[in-house]
């Protein structure tokens, strides 16, 4: 026979978690936390509101005390992540410092409904309650998570609601071409009355400065070193310019009075994480939406140079010499870098060489010689002042044939009939998907059909860009002769001495045939041969 076991029930004496009991004579340290998520005047009016009730609310109690009331102003509540007041207070709380923390709502403390609950159940390890007054929950509370969880969800597709009404209304401004600036991080511009963007024009000439030095064949290094040494302000009011601060200028096509909207989504309402837009959602190209600080012109030319020095391997930042990217080989086409010879010797010194001369197919080295920087120097001043030595005759030469080189009629017109013929496949194409949308077809049959279409729209497409291309390349080079024109002018004697800014100013390339055949090449196409065989030489000699 079994036998049967005798239990007896002994009851709990300390509760895990209870509700707050206000008839306690123990004081609990209370903290009230006060979030706000923009910063506008009326939502200042709430989070003024907020402090003040919970100050006098708490010190109402006579069994609470107040411990303070922890703030966010012009904060988020969909992740906890960025709220420095939040994060003091629950630390504070974990520290032994609070005992209850008392908010508005569930919506005030997070959005988020993973935040919400791993923060409570934290607090709740460390016996700190929360009462949130809207809904009237205790986390104590048997049915408080429970509560919490369904408020937290509810507070959370709220927050995906705002945000996607939010988004809507960006697109919609997109869709109608409405541009807004970063004003405060933005060189040139400021808010009009109307509120579209008008130039601010002590700024604008920091802007154009940048765009005519690049042209002028400074690097994007020496524009930053020069605009400190300057001390012009950045955009964003800092002292040091950057080599990435001048390329966002000389990239942005707001400059030349243009705007592309939505260059960049937020990927997720949660985290608030922005991405850059590439092909994701819809773009908006927007044409003279607001005045221009360069011409549409300059502005092409520059991106045309920056694709141009990419190709040529130039970095983004311009290398450390004026040589660097300039100077190519006659035999393989490679450029010349600078090399560090005897290094650890006291006959430690510098060449310049092919970066290609040991590249060659089955081990054959590049024979082009290698040169010191000071025969670079010569090959420099000579040609120069061989032009410089017949200056009127040269000019009046050169002067009726700049009107040739910067001729693009027949561009234009080819440009004008790609441009026609490609919004016409595209018409077709928009068709045939929207045929395919509504009327039951073969779907093999209408691939091909669409593939082929699109090839054709491709390739009409390039040549398009093609055009364009060639039509800013022969523009630049009409501009580059004009500047050589108006260098030559300013001087009116021969150099005795390398100038590194006449230098980036003139000249298009240097290549390297022989020691007797280093042919420079200036911005008017001019290609000057010279002989730097003269290994050591002074700048007194140069002339």
């Amino acid at each position: 026979m079994d036998t049967i076991s005798k239990i007896t029930k002994i009851p709990a004496t300390v509760p895990m978690f209870r509700q707050a009991d206000f008839s306690s004579e123990t004081k609990r340290r209370v903290a009230a936390y006060a979030r706000v998520s923009t910063d506008s005047d009326e939502q200042e009016t709430s989070f003024d509101a907020q402090v003040d009730y919970y100050t006098k609310y708490i010190a109402e109690r006579k069994d609470w005390t107040l411990v303070g009331v922890y703030t966010d102003e012009g904060i988020s509540a969909v992740n906890t992540k960025r709220r420095e007041g939040f994060k003091r207070m629950i630390s504070d709380a974990l520290n032994g410092q609070i005992d209850l923390i008392v908010t508005k709502s569930v919506s005030r403390f997070a959005r988020n409904t993973v935040d919400s609950l791993e923060t409570i159940r934290r607090l709740k390890d460390k016996k700190v309650e929360c009462y949130f007054e809207k809904e009237g929950i205790w986390t104590f509370d048997g049915k408080g998570e429970l509560l919490i969880t369904i408020m937290s969800s509810l507070a959370q597709e709220e927050s995906r609601s705002i945000s996607e009404n939010v988004t809507w209304g960006q697109r919609k401004r997109f869709a109608d071409g409405k541009v807004s600036m970063p004003y405060k991080q933005f060189l040139g511009y400021e808010k009009g009355a109307d509120g579209k963007p008008q130039i601010v024009e002590s700024e604008a000439k920091t802007v154009r400065q940048i765009y005519s030095m690049y042209l002028y064949g400074s690097s994007v290094r020496e524009i930053a070193r020069s605009l400190t040494a300057q001390g012009i302000p950045t955009p964003g009011g800092k002292t040091n310019w950057s080599v990435t601060t001048i390329l966002s200028v000389l990239q942005n096509e707001k400059y030349a009075g243009n705007a592309i909207l939505q260059k960049t989504y937020c990927e997720d309402f949660l985290t608030k994480r922005v991405v850059k837009n590439q092909g994701q959602v819809p773009q908006y190209y927007v044409e003279q939406s607001h005045p221009a600080i360069v011409t549409q012109e300059v502005f092409d030319m520059v991106q045309v140079e920056l694709t141009k020095n990419r190709e040529r391997g130039i970095s983004r930042s311009g290398g450390s010499s004026c040589f660097s990217g300039r100077v190519f080989c006659g035999s393989c086409g490679a450029t010349y870098g600078r090399k560090v010879w005897d290094s650890n010797t006291p006959y430690r010194h510098e060449v310049w060489q092919c970066n290609g001369k040991y590249k060659g197919r089955g081990g054959a080295k590049c024979f082009t010689p290698h040169l010191t920087e000071e025969q670079l120097q010569k090959a420099f001043v000579t040609a120069f002042n061989s032009i410089l030595s017949d200056c009127e005759s040269y000019i009046a030469d050169l002067t009726p044939a700049i009107e040739l080189l910067g001729d693009t009629t027949v561009l234009d017109r080819q440009i004008e009939v790609f441009t026609e013929r490609s919004a016409g496949i595209y018409t077709q194409l928009e068709a045939m998907i929207g045929d395919n949308a509504h009327i039951k077809q073969d779907q093999g049959d209408f691939k091909s059909r669409y593939n082929e279409l699109r090839a054709h729209y491709d390739a009409v497409k390039m040549q398009l860009e093609k055009a364009e291309f060639e039509k800013q390349s022969t523009l630049i080079k009409k501009e580059k002769a004009e500047q050589f024109i108006e260098v030559l002018c300013g001087r009116d004697t021969l150099i005795s001495k390398f100038d590194e800014a006449l230098f980036r100013a003139t000249v298009e390339s240097i290549t390297v045939h022989s020691e007797k055949d280093v042919r420079v090449k200036f911005r008017d196409g001019q290609e000057i041969s010279t002989d730097v065989r003269l290994k050591v030489y002074r700048e007194s000699n140069l002339a």
